[in-house]
């Protein structure tokens, strides 16, 4: 199982919101196939197809809580990271 195998498991379990590693959870999301537009400490991820625009900010090298929370509601809302898409 993959290092973001795991992180995904860890989000959407939502046991651990506020532990959640800021560089994994980018490099999650552009796994997922988002694209990361940067504005000073904001990362603004989009995908085509996806009406949500996450604006993400790191806090002391995590990600925040309640991002995690909206990332994860994005994930199951859209069914992004199924196996069958192959996506990670």
């Amino acid at each position: 199982m993959s290092k973001q195998d795991k992180l995904l498991i860890k989000i959407l379990l939502g046991n651990a919101d506020a532990n959640i590693p800021f560089e994994q959870l980018c490099q999650l999301l552009k796994k997922l196939g988002f694209d990361e537009r940067l504005r000073g400490s904001h990362h603004i991820f989009t995908q085509e197809g996806i009406e949500e625009i996450l604006n993400i900010r790191p806090k002391q090298g995590k990600a925040k809580s309640y991002q995690v929370k909206q990332i994860r509601n994005l994930i199951l809302k859209y069914k992004l990271g199924d196996k069958d898409e192959n996506s990670l």
